[in-house]
């Protein structure tokens, strides 16, 4: 018997407004793939979809897609049609998602000079199947009871409720579903229409799609090179289709992480997506850290690992079960960078402009998320910011890279927890000497019993031990020059595989300007260099294949943190380089970058080969585009929530970027 097998993504077309989500193949038919159907809030309502008119099917012709939410498919009806060459009668549908629903507008253009009486039918395949059990390959129909009623039909499962408006319709039951029949008479020279929609709600969500506008600005880009143009463009579009709320702070926006698989609240993921989207304005971080810190732990609780002060991992509507041995809860805090990420985006987002009474009422959750990092975050007292799972269910590895074989030495062997990740202690020293300035501006008056000044010393004082405890753990001698290891095992042993979290280390500060030196050599090595952006992994590595989830395979926003620190740290020619690999991966995925992609280098395989399960869109990643913007332009915000533009990067010189939204004004650039 043939194992479960998880859907492919790579050759879908995706259509979606959070929380609504529709794939289907390019030519927009549905049913043929796994993962084809029309979901709300993570679970299936409709898996297939079938057309005719006049008792024939119409023959694909073109796909296009002007926003994230929207798709407009044209076919031909040559059945339908007279004999001569040129086409004269063709269907063209116009597809739409919404934060309610899913809609399909299905129009027949006839171009002759006789009328044609036909008649329409559409078959849907009803269904109620979580997206958590397709996306383990257990997608078979559910049974489903719809109640018919006159141009409408209901049905519900797994707390969501769908209601299908078939107005001009009659509608009757089939043993999959429900079959939808229409007579058309469509005029010479003239078109018809008929129209159906979904509505859905959902009684146990969590998370829903947000009602206001967008919260940051749309840049006009002059670039010399075409590409990030586009591709800034693109993202913000399906980013704007991402956007969600939580029934806690249904005021607040944040990012989803990304379609289909995680279309909810992810901290790590949501805090770095709204921290590449600063220079367009504050708006966004100032509500993902607000939301972030009304999910903030209290107490310590091994089951969702929560502990006081941490920040969440994920929010889920129910338990997620991935396997055997890992269930996740609803709400779950099992993630060592979060708290420190959020910190961060805090004090950037002060510095980018966000105002000082936002700042002054989250000091409670700073103060809380600081504490995580020396009392808990540091579980063993020695200085440094490690993980274990303590549920018996939970994730291994808590990183970024969270998947089982993430952290490995270069034999390939698994490395045993608790570990300490290398970029970890990064983001705890950021956190730390950023939440010190803070506190020192922020924390007079504010009620707090510790003396701000003191308060600022102290943690100053934690980050230099921390940074001497890095540099007496970490580094590794090596022929090609030292580097820090990817992280030190449960036995505080340096993990010797070379990787991108390097990459990471860059611009935090725990680097001097040598280290920074030998990390950049490393990073713009071919080895980690595919020429579509950075490698998760060294080739030289045994675990190493081009297809590992991230032992080998290339994350964008992982290439666009390491690309912001060597710009910070003035190594523009690696910098350089990294980005015009992100560029012609943009290229090769029509300017929507995966979750990630193949670590094939680009001189073997001439374009960017999928990873096929990959979230498309998805936050960080279409953030990415952003971050690599401002690390062109070496973009810094100044004193007074502006920005300011340093000597841009190599090939980025006639760069020149208008309607900036940075603290309350707008700025050009360049």
């Amino acid at each position: 018997m043939t194992a479960p097998l998880q859907p492919l993504l790579h050759d879908a077309l995706a259509v979606l407004r959070a929380p609504t989500q529709v794939w289907s193949g390019v030519d927009g038919s549905i049913g043929s793939s796994a993962i084809h159907g029309v979901y709300f809030s993570d679970v299936r309502l409709v898996r297939g979809v079938r057309v005719r008119i006049g008792g024939a099917d119409a023959e694909p012709l073109s796909t296009a897609s002007p926003t994230a939410d929207r798709a407009l498919l044209h076919s031909l009806l040559r059945h339908l049609d007279d004999p001569t060459p040129d086409p004269g009668v063709r269907l063209e549908v116009d597809r739409r998602a919404t934060a309610a629903g899913w809609s399909e507008r299905l129009t027949i253009v006839n171009r002759r000079d006789v009328a044609i009486d036909t008649e329409i039918e559409i078959e849907l395949d009803l269904d109620a199947r979580s997206l958590d059990e397709i996306k383990q390959g257990l997608g078979e129909p559910v049974g489903i009871e719809p109640e018919l009623g006159a141009g409408a039909v209901t049905w519900e499962g797994e707390g969501v409720s769908a209601r299908l408006l078939a107005e001009g319709f009659e509608v009757e039951r089939t043993p999959t579903g429900v079959r939808l029949r229409s007579a058309l008479a469509v005029p010479a020279r003239g078109s018809v229409a008929r129209a159906i929609g979904l509505e859905a709600h959902d009684s146990i969500g969590v998370v829903g799609g947000a009602a206001q506008p967008v919260p940051w600005s749309t840049p006009r880009i002059d670039a010399p090179d075409s590409r990030l143009t586009r591709w800034v463009e693109r993202s913000l579009a399906d980013l704007d289709c991402l956007r969600m709320t939580t029934a806690q702070h249904p005021d607040r926006q944040f990012l989803a992480a990304g379609a289909p698989w995680f279309f909810t609240l992810f901290g790590r993921d949501s805090l770095w997506a709204a921290r590449f989207l600063l220079p367009l304005g504050t708006d966004l971080a100032r509500d993902t850290l607000h939301v972030l810190a009304g999910l903030q732990g209290t107490a310590i609780v091994d089951d969702t690992a929560e502990e006081p002060g941490k920040i969440m991992h994920e929010l889920r509507r129910q338990t997620l079960v991935i396997d055997d041995g890992t269930s996740l809860p609803p709400l779950y805090y099992g993630t060592v960078d979060a708290t420190a990420l959020w910190v961060c985006l805090l004090h950037d987002a002060w510095r980018w402009g966000m105002a000082d009474d936002e700042v002054r009422a989250l000091l409670p959750a700073l103060r809380g998320a600081l504490a995580w990092m020396r009392d808990h975050g540091d579980a063993d007292g020695d200085g440094l910011l490690e993980y274990v799972d303590r549920s018996g269910h939970g994730l291994a590895n808590q990183g970024w890279k969270d998947s089982g074989d993430s952290v490995q030495w270069r034999d390939g062997s698994l490395a045993e927890g608790p570990i300490a990740l290398c970029e970890v202690q990064a983001y705890a020293y950021e956190a730390a000497v950023h939440g010190a300035e803070l506190l020192e501006t922020f924390g007079a008056g504010d009620g707090a019993d510790a003396d701000p000044a003191t308060e600022a010393a102290d943690w100053r004082a934690w980050a230099e031990r921390l940074k001497t405890r890095f540099h007496e753990s970490f580094w590794i001698d090596d022929p090609a020059g030292a580097y820090p290891a990817i992280a030190l095992d449960a036995a505080k042993r340096t993990v010797d595989t070379v990787t991108s979290n390097l990459g990471h280390l860059l611009g935090t500060g725990l680097l001097d300007a040598e280290q920074s030196d030998l990390v950049a050599r490393r990073l713009g090595s071919p080895a980690m260099s595919s020429g579509f952006g950075l490698r998760t992994m060294s080739t030289e590595s045994s675990g190493y294949w081009p297809l590992s989830y991230h032992g080998g395979s290339v994350w964008t926003h992982d290439t666009a943190i390491a690309v912001l620190g060597l710009a910070r740290d003035g190594h523009d020619a690696v910098a350089a380089e990294l980005i015009d690999g992100l560029l012609a991966a943009a290229e090769g995925f029509d300017y929507r970058v995966p979750e990630l992609h193949s670590g094939d280098a680009r001189a073997e395989v001439g374009a960017p080969v999928p990873y096929p399960a990959a979230c498309r869109p998805q936050a960080w990643s279409a953030a990415s585009a952003v971050a690599v913007l401002s690390a062109a332009l070496r973009l810094s915000p100044d004193a007074r929530g502006g920005a300011i533009a340093h000597a841009p990067l190599p090939g980025f010189e006639g760069l020149r970027v208008a309607g900036l939204r940075l603290g309350a004004a707008a700025h050009d650039i360049g």
